[in-house]
């Protein structure tokens, strides 16, 4: 496992849409490791391939119960990923980003999802989320479509100094 570099705005990659995951070989299983080390080492709570300078559609997203902080984190790692349903509720919530430091936003989403993809080792997943961990998935989704926050935020601003916001 590596540590990548985080790319940031306006790097061209972060605004391409990523090409799909076809081989599922020992290279996809090392960029996999490599992102949720990144991830971590950040800390972050979630990563797309476009923010370590990769064009391809897989996400990996690490995040424990919002009721139980002592409970272990799940890590999720999803290659083409995609929302097959969504809740009509939308909620709005403050989000920050690795690929966009020094900003946080106000971003409406979708307050459950039900996203479909394939695993780190091509086998089908189908995941239901909801509350922060779907927001975290939405977001990270969006950055393989090129799209960031910032795009869909209704507001964006500097953090106040000691303003904690996790950072997908």
């Amino acid at each position: 496992m590596a540590l990548r570099n985080i790319v940031t705005l306006p790097e061209p990659v972060l605004r391409r849409k990523a090409r799909k995951v076809t081989e599922f070989t020992k290279d996809f299983e090392k960029l996999v490791d490599d992102m949720v080390e990144t991830m971590r080492e950040a800390p972050g709570v979630g990563l797309a391939a476009p923010q370590i300078g990769i064009s391809e559609r897989v996400i990996v997203v690490e995040y424990g119960d919002e009721e139980d902080e002592e409970a272990p984190k799940k890590l999720y790692v999803v290659a083409n990923p995609e929302i097959t349903s969504a809740s009509e509720q939308i909620v709005s919530g403050i989000e920050a980003c690795l690929s966009v430091p020094g900003l946080v936003g106000e971003v409406e989403r979708y307050y459950g999802v039900t996203v479909k993809g394939l695993n780190r080792k091509g086998k089908p997943v189908k995941i239901k989320v909801q509350g922060w961990l779907a927001r975290i998935f939405q977001h990270e989704m969006d950055h393989l479509d090129g799209v960031v926050y910032t795009d869909r935020a209704t507001e964006v601003w500097s953090p106040r100094e000691g303003e904690e916001i996790p950072a997908d």
